[in-house]
């Protein structure tokens, strides 16, 4: 493997399971199939020589059955402003395609799909509090997507659930938790609402997950060590 590649990306993720989604938990989905949208801003990165930040990326995914029974099907979006380097770079690396076998999500979600969609290179629009477990999202004629905290049916308030994986993650080693809505037309079209909405950074690089402590656990450090 000769590439050397960053890919650190802010990103929200919708998919059809209620809030204790399957795949955290090693339990089978809500529904007994899956359907997910990621969608994420580069905050660092690059492809070699080939600069990635700033750049806006989504992949979406749907499954028969459960994501371990295979069969699934997939669709890269890359930002239309991305230069044709940069196209091939971003899609080299979210294909799952530029690291070692199964060392991030997007290579073992890869392994499990059997259909690959033509990737598409349109605007795509995201503001995402990652904190504050809120997002927007629209890509012109194919996604819109919104996301917020679960409430507290008793307080009103906003109900703080996050998750830490120090180990065994492929994806992420701490993400923040909330309800979202999405509709996908065309292609993959799929449309889901108030299910599990996960806000994380995705760190990795050619060598696969990249295990260091999340800047989204910062709140901690604010604990007095009784309530720790």
């Amino acid at each position: 493997m000769t590439d050397r590649w960053l890919f650190k990306s802010e990103t929200y993720d919708n998919c059809n399971c209620q809030i204790n989604c399957g795949c955290q938990f090693n339990l089978p989905s809500t529904n007994g199939y899956c359907q997910s949208a990621y969608i994420g801003h580069i905050v660092e990165g690059h492809f070699n020589d080939t600069p990635l930040v700033g750049l806006n990326w989504a992949v979406l995914y749907k499954w028969p059955g459960e994501i371990k029974d295979r069969n699934g099907k997939r669709q890269i979006v890359i930002e239309e402003r991305a230069d044709e380097a940069q196209r091939i770079a971003l899609e080299t690396i979210v294909s799952g395609e530029a690291c070692k076998p199964l060392s991030n999500f997007f290579s073992v979600f890869a392994s499990t799909c059997s259909e690959f969609r033509e990737t598409l290179f349109l605007p795509i629009d995201i503001e995402a509090d990652l904190e504050g477990r809120t997002a927007r999202v629209e890509i012109p004629g194919i996604l819109k997507s919104k996301a917020g905290p679960k409430i507290n049916e008793f307080t009103g308030e906003p109900f703080h659930i996050a998750l830490a994986r120090p180990s065994g993650s492929f994806e992420f080693t701490y993400a923040e938790l909330g309800l979202g809505t999405t509709s996908v037309t065309g292609d993959m079209e799929m449309a889901f609402e108030d299910t599990w909405a996960l806000f994380c950074i995705h760190h990795c690089n050619q060598d696969g997950l990249i295990r260091e402590r999340s800047r989204l656990t910062a709140w901690l450090g604010g604990m007095s060590p009784r309530s720790r």
